[in-house]
């Protein structure tokens, strides 16, 4: 089962890729760390400079990757149709 669902499109999420260089995504409530940055960079072909997981209080579970690149988060969002 994959650990990345699909990517949040809120407007602070939306933001947060211009701003932080950063894109949000909704993963599986059993993934690690470690399973999400593994996918992501093998989806995405990019390094990722790290990964911040949050568990939501209406049951998702949110993972913020940052990427290492600048503007790096843009060209991701564009390619997902975020932005």
């Amino acid at each position: 089962m994959p650990a990345i669902l699909y990517p949040l499109t809120t407007e602070k999420a939306v933001a947060a890729i211009e701003r932080e260089n950063s894109i949000v995504l909704v993963i599986d409530k059993k993934a690690t760390k470690g399973q999400v940055k593994q996918e992501a960079e093998k989806r995405f072909g990019t390094k990722i400079k790290g990964v911040n997981v949050v568990n939501c209080h209406d049951g998702r579970k949110k993972a913020i990757i940052k990427f290492t690149k600048p503007g790096e988060a843009a060209d991701i969002a564009s390619k997902l149709k975020i932005i």
